[in-house]
C-alpha cells in the first residue's frame, strides 16, 4: 500500500497522554506549574461558602492566561476551544465552563488579576528576567469597542434639542386639532408627545457631562473612552502605555484616557519602582512623554532618563539642523547628552525594546481592539494580556523555564 491507514472512526485501546501527545515542553504545562506557584487566595476570598459550588479560580485562571496567550479574547470563542482544544482540556482538567461562567471571572476580579500581573514579574526576576538597567516606556492606542458615530457633541446636542422641540410642538398641534376623545389618532399623538418629552429631559444631563469633562465629544456606547490623535487620523479608544526592562519583560503597564502622554512618564517610572521593590536607572522615552517638571523630579530621583523634545526628535530621527533654544537648565543637560553618540545609543534601544512588544500584542495577540467597555474592564483586558505575555516571555527563555518548571 502507499498509504499508511486512515480512520477517523477507530476506537482507542487506551486513552491517549495529553503529555505524549503535546510534547512535555508545551506551552499549557509551564503555564499549569507556574499558576500552581502563585498566591491565589485574593481570588478565593471573593467566594461563599453558601450556594452552589463554583468552578476552581486556578482552572479559570489557567484557562484564561493560556487563551490570552494564543490570541483568544472572546468567551465564545473560549468555550469552543475549552470543549476541543487538547491544551484547554488539561487545562481545565476536562471541565467545561460555558462563556458565562468565563466572562464572570474576568468581571469579577479586576483587583486581584492587576496583582496577579505583580506576581508574575517577581516571579521573573526572581529567575533572572526583568533586569531594570534600562527601562523604555512607550505607548500606543487602542481601539474601544464603540461606534464613533453614536456621539454627543454639544453641537449635535443642541440640535436634537432643537428637532425633538419641534416635533412635540407638532404633535401638541395634532392633538389640539383632534375633536373630542375619540378622535382617531388623539392617543398615538398623546403618546407620542410623552416619548419625545423623555427624550428631551435626557439632553441636559448628557450636556452637563460634557462640561464637566470638558470634553468636545463623548462617545454614548463607551462614555470612558476618548478621542485619540494617532499617525493615521483620530480613533476613538484608549492609550495603553508599557514600560519595558532592558530583556523584554513587561514591568509596568496602564490603561489612561489622557490625549498626551507627557502625564505618564512619573506614573510609570513609580509603578516600576512598586512592581519590581526598586527604581530603573535609566529610563527612555520618545518625545510624546517630553515635559519639563517630570524630568526635574527624575533628576531628583537619580534615575537617569533619555527623553528628546520634539524638535530634538525630529532630528535625530531625520537629521539636519536643531531649531529652538533651550532656556531651562533640565532643558538643555537633556539636549547635551542625547546629542552625544553615547546618549544617541541609548536612546536608540527604546524602539529595539519596545516595538517586538507592540507587534506581538498587537499582530499575534489581537490586541489592537478591546472587547470590554469601561476604563476599569479594558484595564482588564491588558492586565490578562501583559500577564500572559510575561509568561510566555518566561517560557522562551530555557533557563528561566528550566528554573520555574
Amino acid at each position: 500500500m502507499r498509504f499508511l491507514p486512515y480512520n477517523p472512526e477507530q476506537d482507542y485501546l487506551l486513552p491517549p497522554s495529553v503529555h505524549g501527545v503535546l510534547g512535555p515542553q508545551h506551552l499549557c504545562f509551564f503555564l499549569h506549574r507556574v499558576v500552581e506557584r502563585l498566591e491565589l487566595s485574593a481570588f478565593e476570598q471573593d467566594y461563599q461558602e453558601e450556594g452552589r459550588p463554583a468552578y476552581a479560580p486556578a482552572l479559570l485562571l489557567k484557562v484564561w492566561l493560556y487563551a490570552y496567550a494564543l490570541g483568544i479574547t472572546s468567551c465564545r470563542r473560549l468555550e469552543q476551544r475549552v470543549r476541543g482544544d487538547l491544551g484547554f482540556r488539561y487545562l481545565a482538567g476536562e471541565a467545561q465552563p460555558d462563556f458565562w461562567t468565563l466572562n464572570a471571572f474576568r468581571r469579577r476580579h479586576p483587583k486581584a488579576l492587576n496583582e496577579l500581573f505583580t506576581q508574575v514579574v517577581e516571579l521573573a526576576r526572581q529567575a533572572g528576567l526583568g533586569r531594570l538597567g534600562h527601562v523604555a516606556i512607550d505607548s500606543t492606542r487602542v481601539k474601544a469597542s464603540a461606534s464613533p458615530n453614536r456621539v454627543d457633541s454639544v453641537r449635535k446636542l443642541r440640535a436634537e434639542r432643537a428637532k425633538i422641540g419641534r416635533q412635540i410642538r407638532r404633535w401638541q398641534q395634532a392633538c389640539t386639532a383632534a375633536d373630542g376623545d375619540e378622535a382617531p389618532g388623539l392617543e398615538l399623538a398623546k403618546q407620542e408627545c410623552a416619548r419625545l418629552e423623555q427624550e428631551l429631559a435626557q439632553i441636559p444631563p448628557r450636556l452637563e457631562q460634557l462640561k464637566k469633562r470638558g470634553l468636545e465629544r463623548r462617545s454614548r456606547t463607551d462614555p470612558d473612552s476618548r478621542f485619540l490623535k494617532e499617525r493615521k487620523g483620530f480613533v476613538l479608544g484608549y492609550t495603553v502605555t508599557l514600560a519595558a526592562s532592558q530583556d523584554q519583560l513587561i514591568v509596568e503597564q496602564r490603561v489612561m484616557q489622557q490625549t498626551t502622554d507627557s502625564a505618564a512618564l512619573l506614573p510609570m517610572v513609580e509603578g516600576v519602582r512598586q512592581r519590581c521593590g526598586q527604581p530603573p536607572t535609566q529610563v527612555s522615552a520618545d518625545s510624546g512623554f517630553f515635559a519639563l517638571p517630570p524630568l526635574q523630579e527624575l533628576e531628583k530621583q537619580k534615575v537617569d532618563a533619555y527623553v528628546p523634545d520634539s524638535n530634538l526628535a525630529r532630528v535625530l530621527k531625520r537629521g539636519g539642523r536643531l531649531r529652538g533654544r533651550a532656556k531651562h537648565p533640565v532643558h538643555r543637560r537633556m539636549r547635551q547628552k542625547l546629542r552625544r553618540p553615547l546618549g544617541r545609543a541609548i536612546y536608540g534601544r527604546r524602539k529595539a525594546l519596545m516595538e517586538p512588544i507592540f507587534g506581538v500584542l498587537k499582530e499575534q495577540r489581537g490586541l489592537r481592539q478591546f472587547r470590554r467597555r469601561g476604563l476599569e474592564k479594558v484595564a482588564v483586558e491588558l492586565s490578562l494580556a501583559t500577564t500572559a505575555y510575561n509568561l510566555t516571555r518566561l517560557w522562551n527563555t530555557p533557563q528561566a523555564a528550566h528554573q520555574l518548571g
